[in-house]
């Protein structure tokens, strides 16, 4: 099954402080975002030299994913940023 992952960035990127992604490989695709392979965005983050840390998985396919981008409610997801009180949002219905 497809991971979907949360990644926090340590310095925002303009007005992104988060990033939502699926990876069928989750250790492939962070290697590739972290050498600046993956999406657009953590290609610019490693461009200028921001860096970001894996903070929350779940298992899930594409529907999941976009439900999670479409919240846009990722600082409310993140630990770094809400604390325990993220790990109580987004369970899978």
């Amino acid at each position: 099954m497809p991971t979907i992952y949360l990644l926090h960035l340590d310095t925002p990127l303009r007005h992104a402080k988060h990033y939502v992604g699926l990876a069928d490989d989750l250790a492939a695709r962070l290697e590739r975002h972290a050498s600046g392979q993956g999406a657009r965005m953590l290609a610019v983050c490693v461009e200028r030299g921001i860096t970001w840390q894996l903070v929350r998985t779940w298992e899930g396919g594409r529907k999941f994913e976009r439900q999670l981008k479409n919240r846009k409610d990722a600082p409310r997801l993140c630990p770094i940023c809400n604390g325990a009180n993220a790990l109580k949002l987004a369970k899978e219905n």
